[in-house]
């Protein structure tokens, strides 16, 4: 059938996102990064919008690293000596000496036995996810969970699943004990830090809670978690989640395109465990792999992170995300407390939050607003990103156009 007798059903449907103000829109381009000066850190030009130069507080790199020499070294040295993809799937022959290397060092980060690198960590939740469930596996899963666990779970088809309410740990327990004696094995997933508020789960609880009703199952209980925006961000030594909160997933899902600055995802787990992974994910079995340079960039980004310097980059993340809630706080805008930095600015109004983003657009910051349905009806925020590339300078900045807004 052409496409053309399916474009007025196309057009229809983008439009009733334009009308609804949830549709994503034209994409920003950007053209080309300015160095940092004068007390401000590097700043961003966009096609089409002449000269202008803008703070960037809507990325996922947290720890700025995407800019780190050494990174940007290590990715040219790998791709000079390896080339510029990996030219197969893992299995036949795009199996190269660097996804080796970065998969050695993800697992001793994490202290686990083994790790499996992937495309993404969105292909990650998806591919591993419905691995671990069966028709006879109850899933509990997190209200908030991301996109990503959603689909992975609809692509499972477990015997049932239940959706406990945000960060509700009673509810966790309730739903395991009442499905007692009805399935063989439960799988509780959860994020590890929200993507859209910052706020994290307690992977200490969850563990306890899960340990004290397991042997009611025949299969046991699985943990995973997806800590894609808590791995580099979050901790003293950037492990995330479990080290901010304490305990321990049986399968813990990371990132490489966040605080990492690279791209791809990864599982790291026990060495059985992986071993089976490696034989039945569709996603890593039939997909190529992240090329051999940037698997060279994500093993250089893990030894920054496991150093001295990236412990100083992470006290300054905390500091700055500290300097930018006490702001917003003075400002009088609500804001979800914590040591993270995703900082949202709860608006709870769609017009109103939309009329802050193009405020700040106005002034040279890039800033991303979250409506309905991407969060439930009053919950639209605001959802600033801090990065430890970032100075007292920028944080001041924002703070300054935040003040001006009406």
């Amino acid at each position: 059938m052409s496409l053309a007798a399916l474009h007025a059903g196309f057009s229809r449907h983008v439009g009733d996102l334009k009308d609804k103000g949830v549709a994503k829109g034209e994409e920003k381009v950007i053209a080309a990064v300015l160095p940092p000066r004068d007390g401000f850190s590097e700043r961003y030009v966009l096609d089409g919008y002449g000269e202008r130069a803008f703070l960037r507080l809507n990325s996922n790199s947290y720890l700025g690293l995407s800019l780190h020499p050494a990174m940007i070294a290590a990715e040219a040295a790998a791709a000079e000596k390896f080339g510029t993809g990996p030219g197969a799937v893992r299995f036949i022959s795009g199996t190269w000496s660097p996804h080796v290397e970065l998969e050695r060092a993800l697992a001793s980060f994490h202290g686990r036995e083994s790790a499996m690198i992937m495309s993404a960590a969105y292909a990650t939740v998806v591919g591993v996810l419905p691995q671990l469930i069966t028709r006879e596996t109850l899933v509990v899963s997190d209200a908030l969970n991301h996109n990503c666990i959603i689909n992975a779970i609809r692509l499972s088809q477990p015997s049932d699943k239940v959706v406990y309410p945000h960060l509700d740990m009673s509810a966790l327990a309730r739903v395991l004990e009442s499905a007692k004696g009805k399935v063989k094995r439960v799988c509780v997933v959860t994020d590890g830090v929200f993507s859209m508020r910052g706020d994290c789960a307690d992977i200490e609880r969850i563990a306890a809670i899960c340990a004290s009703h397991e042997d009611a199952f025949e299969e046991g209980i699985i943990t995973v978690v997806d800590d894609s925006h808590g791995v580099g961000a979050f901790g003293e030594t950037g492990r995330g989640t479990e080290e901010r909160t304490g305990g321990r997933a049986d399968l813990l899902i990371g990132t490489l395109g966040k605080a990492f600055g690279v791209n791809g995802g990864y599982v790291v787990a026990d060495a059985t465990t992986v071993a089976y992974l490696r034989e039945t994910v569709p996603l890593y079995i039939y997909s190529n792999p992240i090329t051999p340079a940037e698997a060279a960039a994500a093993l250089a980004a893990v030894g920054i992170l496991d150093s001295a310097e990236g412990r100083t980059h992470l006290a300054r993340l905390r500091s700055l995300a500290r300097r930018l809630r006490t702001g917003l706080a003075a400002l009088g805008y609500e804001i979800i407390e914590g040591d993270h930095p995703i900082v949202p600015i709860m608006v709870r109004d769609t017009a109103r939050t939309s009329a802050l983003v193009a405020h700040l657009f106005d002034n040279d910051v890039l800033v991303t607003g979250l409506n309905y349905p991407v969060v439930p009806k009053g919950d639209e925020e605001i959802r600033l990103q801090v990065s430890a590339s970032h100075t007292d300078g920028d944080i001041d900045m924002l703070l300054d156009a935040v003040r001006r807004f009406r």
